[in-house]
């Protein structure tokens, strides 16, 4: 991703520093949740979440600092190719791999909600749970491993811009709307639709039964998924619709404070996603308000009463 020049350096350090902190810490709390809760590491649900935050977590603790070193250095730091390499593997490769992995989510959330029983067997649960989430992993670290490391042609790095590495690939036209459309576009178009479409039905639904505790789980999982493809969609979708304008023609003139803005804004998808899963799960809300107040109680100083004095 190129990098803002609307946006002053010393703006983005303090911005992006402020919640890296946090955000981290949270994607820590989450993490450790999934994975030691036996009801939350069980969860289908959560499966996906629990890829998406060790994303978040990988790049929390390379790209992000690399870009606060950065913002506060410029280009008086000179970093050498392998390291620029790397910087843009992550920064570009974990970025779309993200919107994929959610995509699917939304996609299944349907059969979570609505098709549970296509679920029942350890077979069933490999092909429609396990093997979806495996392949699209799979697919994007292949894609731009190759990309990255293994072109067919001479990328280039020069070591002073923020990514400071241009992939050769995207000088071919044919390449970058493949890439667009099939990476970027067609994931963002899933999240749109499935997440309408799982509003409208779980309305729908909601009007024909009767059953409170059903109600209750699909209305945790169905309001967590919207809350999650609401913050893609604000925070991509303005990259994304600038990506495709270039490719049909915007002038590299047109536009320029708008997606500075829009590449800004991108960064933000991994810092707010860990307090996004969090606050859409009733569940992950409570632990974390009783771990707050249990920390303010163990600090705050114990107080004697005081001794009664006899005359």
């Amino acid at each position: 991703m190129s990098t803002s020049k609307l946006i002053s350096s010393n703006f983005k350090f303090w911005s992006y520093l402020i919640f890296l902190i946090p955000s981290f810490f949270c994607t820590l709390f989450v993490l450790y949740v999934f994975l030691f809760d036996r009801n939350q590491r069980r969860a289908l649900n959560n499966h996906v979440l629990i890829v998406l935050l060790l994303t978040v977590l990988l790049c929390e603790v390379s790209m992000y600092p690399w870009m606060l070193y950065y913002y506060l250095h410029g280009t008086n730091w000179k970093r050498p190719y392998f390291f620029c390499q790397i910087w843009a593997f992550i920064d570009w490769a974990f970025y779309v791999l993200q919107i994929a992995l959610f995509a699917w989510t939304t996609v299944e959330r349907h059969i979570l909600i609505f098709h549970d029983g296509w679920l029942v067997t350890v077979k069933q649960r490999f092909v429609l749970h396990y093997l979806p989430i495996i392949l699209i992993v799979t697919y994007y670290f292949v894609f731009y491993f190759i990309v990255y490391f293994y072109p067919p042609c001479e990328n280039i790095s020069d070591g002073i811009g923020l990514i400071a590495f241009s992939v050769c690939l995207y000088d071919s036209m044919a390449f970058r709307i493949f890439e667009t459309i099939v990476n970027c576009i067609f994931p963002s178009l899933t999240i749109v639709v499935f997440s309408i479409a799982l509003l409208l039905r779980v309305l729908r639904q909601k009007q024909r039964m009767r059953q409170a505790i059903t109600w209750r789980k699909h209305r945790k999982m169905t309001i967590q998924l919207l809350s999650i493809s609401f913050l893609y969609l604000i925070v991509t979708c303005p990259y994304g619709f600038m990506i495709l304008l270039r490719i049909c023609g915007l002038s590299n003139d047109i536009g320029v404070d708008v997606e500075s803005v829009a590449v800004f804004l991108s960064y933000y998808i991994v810092l707010l996603f860990p307090f996004v899963t969090v606050f859409s799960n009733p569940e992950l809300s409570t632990k974390l308000r009783g771990c707050l107040r249990w920390k303010q109680t163990s600090i705050r100083p114990e107080i004697m009463p005081a001794q009664r004095v006899n005359l």
